[in-house]
């Protein structure tokens, strides 16, 4: 049953790639940056002097980690979408009482698994349960051990930014169906901010954001048989202001034809595939969008206003 789920989702990340490329504008979807190559960059990414969001989310929630987890309260079926190399979720369970269950969910298997082997050594008597999913397109609740009074779903990161307004209403909605008119969600939300800021942010020096962007050709190659030549595009990121959307952007640097399963796609010189949206809000914009689903809490910020972390409650 498991390979077939596999199966499943490895087919259907096939047919957005042929529908993105296939497209005026091209495009590759973001969930596809995290294999375990490219989970091991953004954890690099997230240790960057100009990557503020991760160290900023981080202080967040240590500065106001007692308020959080009273909120969340006993009784409380922890949810993790995206999670990762789960460090921010160590600062939950260290503090949550009566914590019933863990559910980390994410994409890239091999991640996945590495960090709920390292959380199962750390905290050998909470109960564990790894989902691969791509959360983007629904998820399940597994069966647990223990009983739960509620949901929360924990969603850092400001990946919300990754869908556009109206796709992250929908999911929001999504996820509120899930969870139940019980459950909450504690999310991050990236702010508006100097353009300077979130450009620089998404250009790193070192080039490593670079190399995540890029890496996204690489996993086409090996996964779908493609002949991208990543020497052949580069790194591109910007903030469209009109918009209120970091933008990443492979452009191609020469005119070249690339093949996939019996496809040709066709780049001229210049012509850019859009690998990533990420939509930064004020703090109404946000409350605007979660509010036929969500009612908002509590919301805490830094003292510069660059991020917020937000307690909702289903409706």
């Amino acid at each position: 049953m498991e390979n077939k789920i596999l199966e499943n989702v490895e087919s259907e990340i096939f047919n957005e790639v042929i529908d993105g490329l296939k497209k005026r504008q091209k495009f590759l979807p973001s969930k596809l940056f995290y294999d375990e190559k490219g989970s091991r960059l953004f954890d690099q990414i997230c240790e960057l002097d100009e990557y503020y969001l991760t160290r900023t989310e981080t202080k967040i929630i240590e500065d106001n980690i007692e308020e959080i987890t009273s909120l969340l309260g006993k009784g409380t079926l922890l949810v993790e979408l995206g999670s990762g190399s789960s460090k921010k979720i160590r600062l939950l369970l260290d503090n949550i009482p009566g914590l019933a269950g863990y559910i980390p969910i994410d994409i890239s298997s091999a991640h996945l698994h590495s960090s709920t082997k390292a959380l199962k050594q750390d905290y050998p008597d909470l109960d564990i349960y790894p989902v691969d999913s791509d959360f983007t397109m629904g998820f399940e609740i597994p069966q647990i051990i223990k009983s739960y009074d509620h949901i929360v779903v924990f969603y850092p990161g400001s990946t919300i930014g990754n869908f556009t307004p109206s796709e992250a209403k929908k999911f929001l909605g999504k996820v509120a169906e899930i969870c139940g008119k019980n459950s909450g969600l504690l999310v991050g939300v990236d702010l508006k901010k100097d353009k300077r800021i979130l450009e620089a942010a998404y250009n790193d020096k070192q080039g490593i954001t670079a190399q995540f962007n890029l890496n996204i050709l690489e996993r086409i190659n090996k996964e779908f048989g493609s002949n991208f030549d990543l020497n052949k595009f580069t790194h591109y990121a910007f903030y469209n202001e009109e918009e209120g959307r970091i933008e990443m952007h492979l452009n191609s640097t020469e005119d070249q034809e690339v093949y996939i399963d019996n496809l040709t796609f066709h780049f001229v010189k210049g012509e850019n595939i859009i690998t990533e949206y990420s939509y930064k809000y004020s703090l109404q914009e946000f409350e605007e969008l979660a509010s036929e689903f969500f009612s908002a809490k509590k919301v805490w910020t830094d003292k510069n206003e660059f991020f917020s972390v937000q307690y909702l409650t289903a409706k």
